[in-house]
């Protein structure tokens, strides 16, 4: 079977492998769909410290059941319709001991730290499995990216009486945007491509901000009347939106963490204290996160057609990193076809 393989930084090639046979308790998937998510992109920028080459790359998952394994449970059947909880747990760490687990300390996650969901079939422990046959092939290709910024505004408490402000619209931001909507929160979206703030809108923003013709704070005092943003999620890991968050949250406010920044930030700390914030951050998504995602997409308002940058053949993947590479703020997502 073909699988992408990143041989090393800027090295991409499709390789022949052997097609995984399910073990005890284990699903095969037949790929669909699988988007590049940025881990990919820092993958081959070799910028992910996480990685260890060669790697195949990718969590974002469309699949169909073609064959399970002894000991799975009723409830899965060939020809399901399913996407995939990337992660693993060691069932002992801190964060598994307090029911976390998508926090684990020694967490596996696919494209990361092991191999990838970027071939035509993979084996998966069927606990980490979740059909969803009201969705399409698209749709379930999309839903793991959507998760983590779900999962950021439900660890942020995001409720209808939050303002909240997602700084920075890719689609993590993208995740965060709707899952604020959805919770009837007033969202204020800020980039600095008029592209990603037009989907914003489209995700259910109230307002949105472009930083690089306006000013932050002046708007932010326009649209909050001098108070801020109660929720403030930082979506775009750069050093001046994660000043921006502690600067512009109001006092008393939540500051939510998910961007990774490739440098240190520093921060007037007296901000932390004066404002009494909280500091949060969230990682990956749990279960539930999934489900909440695959409902909200039930529903048909999700903008799919405007969220896919790019659709290509596994052969067309090392040309689309590359591109991707040269233009990263032009880029949504890009999802490599599988299908037969």
């Amino acid at each position: 079977m073909k699988a992408v393989v990143i041989s090393t930084p800027g090295e991409v090639s499709v390789r022949e492998v052997d097609t995984p046979i399910p073990a005890r308790g284990e699903v095969l998937l037949r790929m669909q769909y699988v988007g590049f998510c940025g881990s990919d992109l820092s993958t081959y920028l070799g910028k992910n410290s996480m990685v260890i080459y060669p790697r195949v790359p990718g969590h974002e998952i469309s699949g169909v059941i073609t064959a399970l394994g002894k000991e799975v449970p009723d409830g899965f059947a060939v020809g399901d319709a399913v996407t995939v909880v990337p992660y693993t747990n060691c069932g002992d760490c801190p964060s598994c001991r307090r029911g976390r687990s998508y926090a684990c300390r020694e967490n596996q996650t696919l494209g990361v730290q092991r191999e990838g969901a970027m071939q035509e079939y993979i084996t998966i422990p069927w606990q980490k499995i979740l059909p969803a046959p009201n969705l399409n092939e698209l749709e379930l290709a999309m839903v793991e990216p959507l998760t983590v910024g779900f999962h950021a505004i439900k660890r942020g408490r995001v409720d209808k009486s939050d303002v909240v402000m997602v700084l920075g619209c890719g689609m993590i931001g993208a995740g965060a945007i709707a899952g604020a909507a959805l919770r009837g929160a007033t969202v204020i979206a800020v980039d600095i491509d008029e592209n990603k703030l037009d989907l914003a809108i489209a995700l259910g923003a109230h307002h949105s901000i472009n930083s690089r013709v306006l000013d932050l704070h002046q708007e932010l005092e326009r649209l909050t009347g001098g108070d801020g943003p109660d929720v403030v999620v930082e979506a775009a890991g750069n050093p001046v939106t994660y000043r921006a968050a502690v600067d512009e949250v109001a006092f008393t406010g939540r500051v939510i963490c998910i961007g990774y920044a490739a440098s240190e930030v520093s921060f007037a700390t007296k901000l932390f204290v004066q404002k009494e914030l909280n500091i949060i951050g969230s990682r990956n998504a749990t279960p539930e996160d999934f489900r909440t995602v695959i409902s909200y997409m039930e529903k048909g308002t999700f903008p799919l057609d405007k969220m896919i940058t790019r659709k290509v053949k596994p052969d067309e993947a090392a040309d689309a990193l590359k591109e991707w590479a040269g233009e990263p703020g032009s880029v949504m997502k890009i999802l490599v076809d599988f299908r037969p």
